[in-house]
């Protein structure tokens, strides 16, 4: 599927598969990594990318996985497997901490049955196989030894073997007293020789003390002796040993027979284990590049949105250094093959290899640096031709090793191919190898393949541009500034900025001279409207980037509006319920007023001072009611022409000018800053009146306008030849800021040359224009010092 076998290493999926090693717990884990490979089918890779992506939602969203012990259950099941073989108790140690972490895994997934969908397929419905873990768990202890009631002949072994230490020493004390108060013995206490407790006794004296001598120090002065009386005991405590030690093997080796039946399951266990370790690795290494899963088509196309080289990506993340340019490159069944070009050290290669090696993650089972929008297709070969493959064995040039490779794409490529290709047609004399290119091209196009081809021969930007299936692209360069943007443009073939580069490394003018007069007319117009084309291609991506921008910020605008709007009226509907309850509770209680003062009248039979004392209270009462109907409801927002009271966010006018603005900061000294579209301006208190709410409304809707200006009408450039000094300056100022207001990258302004005068005076202005970033001269060969450009940022 890849050719040549090294263009996996050119690509950089080596280095990929390195830093996914890293993250693996296992050794088994590591070596499914080595065993990467692209798939075909896109069931099998649509299926390792579910997984990989699901495993890296559970990292960043889920209670982590219990991994806590991987050692490998493989080899010990195999060693289980031979008939009379038995596990060691560290073995058996190992593989009870790997069985517990297996069981905590697969009761991790069950408590969450149906949320992992593709992560549970690794499981194949496992069992929880308890009776392994009860086994091993009667015979070891939980520092993995074996423990002395493993059985009870052991316990019995073990307390003879005790109990006879015990006396063994006893009696050894004792001895060693005696010759110690008899002066036989050396400085120091007790030591062991062979294994065995022993005396040390001076050397004129070891015929005194009966016994078996193990050693004697380096000078012969010491002997070490273990006593008579001693040594039939210590024989005992070795006999017990020995008995003890093969009833240890019989009790692993019935363990071992008992766990010989469930090797299959082990085994299973442990390729559970395997494949867990090697998508968590995954996960986890796409965690790192902040990688996503793209669609996956089954067509032989790629769409990839916002990509980034995986490498340069994670340099750029590791030393905090500039952000990896994005590249967004379309490859379907209208454009095939995209040819790049353009300058040296523009971006070409990574381009291409960005292409190629997310291409092959993609079919690994990897997730990839791009949006989730991005769209991928399955390729079935993909054959790349990149670097030096000379070879002084085979007897190849760097042209014949380039040749060698064109033979098998022409000869094995097709519609389901994709190749990448660096410098096409170099390594020979351009005259030849151009038209050779040109031809190996055409060829592959017919064959319907996909691909990046990066070049700098003008014949195959020419056949690009009227081929069908060919499209060219180029890397943007800033001519002004001679640096590269690093960014891919469609459509438009690039310049190799050959003479510009030389300029600016410091080559002579007198070679530049002799060398642009050497080359073709028509070659050199060529170049420089490729030159001319690159320049508006920038001014029209900035352009592009401040509408966006601009877009965003009104589509901001419009939702705060709709729901300032919104908010109003369910206020407004609030307040009129509110007071239609409190209307109806005040008709509620004077009804009942009135009401009462009827029935007391008629219970004091109409008594004249009575009745009049209770229309008094009545009267009184009413006016109460009538003065509380009457109360006006009071405004959402008042004008105040108090200024002390202003507040960050409120709406003014600023008295002077009738300008309209709202206020972002009130500084120390009691001065405003107020906004007015996209321009800030400071104001003292005591200049401004707050805006009603109504005014205020208004006021938004005009600035909105103001500042939603078409900008399709506007004309970035500015002719003031034959002007005033003051008037020139005037007309400048208004552009300019109109330029600000809409949002405008740049600004041409057209002064002449003369006496250098107008333009003087318009650069020192531009110099104390704060929007203003910086300003240059245009090209020599399109007006020179005549002409000034200002950038806006």
């Amino acid at each position: 599927m890849i050719y040549p076998q090294n263009a996996i290493e050119k690509l950089g999926f080596s280095e990929i598969r390195d830093l996914i090693k890293e993250k693996c717990l296992s050794e088994s884990g590591r070596q499914m990594v080595d065993k990467i490979q692209p798939q075909i089918k896109p069931d099998q890779i649509e299926r390792f990318l579910r997984q990989t992506n699901e495993f890296k939602e559970l990292l960043l969203h889920d209670s982590p996985v219990p991994v806590d012990h991987m050692y490998p259950i493989k080899p010990l099941a195999e060693k289980v497997r031979v008939e009379g073989s038995f596990l060691a108790e560290d073995e058996l140690y190992r593989m009870l901490l790997s069985l517990r972490t297996v069981y905590a895994i697969i009761r991790y997934f069950n408590e969450r049955e149906g949320q992992y969908e593709h992560l549970e397929l690794l499981f194949e419905h496992l069992p929880i196989e308890k009776g392994i873990l009860r086994s091993i768990e009667q015979v070891l202890d939980d520092h993995g030894r074996l423990k002395d009631n493993a059985s009870r002949l052991l316990l019995e072994l073990t307390q003879q073997i005790l109990k006879s230490e015990q006396e063994a020493r006893k009696r050894l004390d004792t001895v060693f007293k005696q010759a110690q108060a008899k002066g036989w013995t050396a400085d120091g206490g007790l030591t062991i020789r062979d294994g065995r407790l022993s005396i040390p006794i001076l050397a004129e004296n070891k015929r005194k003390l009966k016994g078996l001598i193990h050693d004697e120090s380096a000078t012969g002065q010491t002997v070490y002796i273990e006593p008579e009386e001693v040594f039939q005991l210590n024989n005992k405590v070795r006999d017990l040993s020995f008995e003890r030690r093969r009833e240890i093997i019989r009790i692993l080796t019935s363990l071992t027979n008992d766990l010989r039946p469930h090797v299959p399951l082990l085994m299973s266990y442990h390729s559970l284990m395997t494949k867990l370790d090697f998508v968590r690795a995954k996960a986890l290494f796409a965690i790192d590049l902040q990688a996503t899963m793209p669609v996956l088509s089954k067509d032989a196309s790629i769409n990839l949105i916002e990509a980034r080289h995986p490498i340069l990506h994670l340099n750029a993340l590791k030393n905090n250094g500039h952000a990896v340019v994005p590249l967004n490159i379309k490859i379907d069944d209208t454009d095939r093959i995209i040819l790049v070009s353009g300058p040296n050290a523009g971006g070409k290669s990574v381009c291409m290899k960005t292409v190629g090696l997310l291409q092959i993650m993609v079919q690994s089972g990897l997730l990839i640096p791009a949006d989730d929008t991005s769209s991928v297709g399955i390729f079935k070969q993909i054959f790349a031709d990149i670097g030096d493959d000379q070879s002084i064995e085979s007897d190849l040039s760097t042209y014949s090793a380039h040749l060698s490779k064109m033979k098998h794409f022409t000869s094995f490529a097709n519609g389901r191919t994709l190749i990448i290709i660096d410098e096409f047609g170099t390594g020979t004399d351009p005259l030849f190898g151009g038209p050779i290119a040109e031809a190996v091209l055409e060829q592959l196009n017919k064959k319907q393949v996909r691909g990046v081809v990066t070049t700098h021969y003008s014949n195959l930007k020419v056949f690009a541009s009227h081929t069908e299936g060919l499209e060219n692209a180029s890397m943007l360069f800033d001519n002004q500034a001679m640096k590269p943007m690093y960014v891919l443009q469609i459509g438009k073939p690039g310049s190799s900025y050959a003479f510009e580069i030389a300029q600016k490394i410091g080559l002579s003018k007198e070679i530049l001279a002799s060398a642009k007069s050497k080359i073709g007319v028509q070659q050199k117009k060529v170049d420089t409207l490729l030159v001319d084309l690159e320049r508006d291609k920038k001014v029209i991506i900035d352009t592009k980037y401040a509408v966006a921008k601009r877009e965003k910020e009104l589509i901001e605008l419009k939702a705060n509006y709709e729901l300032l709007q919104s908010s109003i009226e369910e206020n407004k509907k609030e307040i009129i319920r509110k007071a239609k309850d409190e209307a109806r509770t005040i008709l509620k209680d004077a009804n009942k007023l009135i009401e009462n003062t009827i029935s007391e009248i008629k219970s004091s039979q109409a008594d004249k001072e009575k009745t009049k004392v209770l229309r008094s209270g009545l009267n009184k009462a009413l006016d109460n009611h009538n003065s509380a109907l009457k109360k006006p409801e009071k405004p959402n927002v008042t004008v105040s022409t108090d200024n002390a009271n202003l507040e960050v966010g409120d709406w003014v006018s600023i008295n002077d000018s009738g300008s309209e603005g709202e206020i972002l900061e009130i500084t120390k000294n009691n001065s405003l800053i107020i906004a007015l579209g996209e321009l800030r301006t400071v104001v003292k208190k005591n200049r401004v009146s707050k805006l009603k709410s109504k005014d205020k409304s208004k006021a938004i809707k005009r600035q909105t306008n103001v500042s939603t200006g078409s900008i399709a009408d506007f004309h970035p450039e500015v002719d003031v030849r034959g002007m005033r000094t003051e008037d020139a300056l005037h007309k400048l100022e208004l552009v300019l800021d109109r330029a600000v207001m809409i949002g405008y990258p740049s600004l041409k302004i057209i002064h002449g040359k003369g006496d250098g005068i107008l333009r003087k005076f318009i650069r020192d202005y531009l110099r104390k224009y704060n929007h203003v970033s910086r300003f240059e001269d245009e090209h020599a060969d399109r007006g020179g010092d005549g002409i000034t450009y200002a950038y806006i940022g």
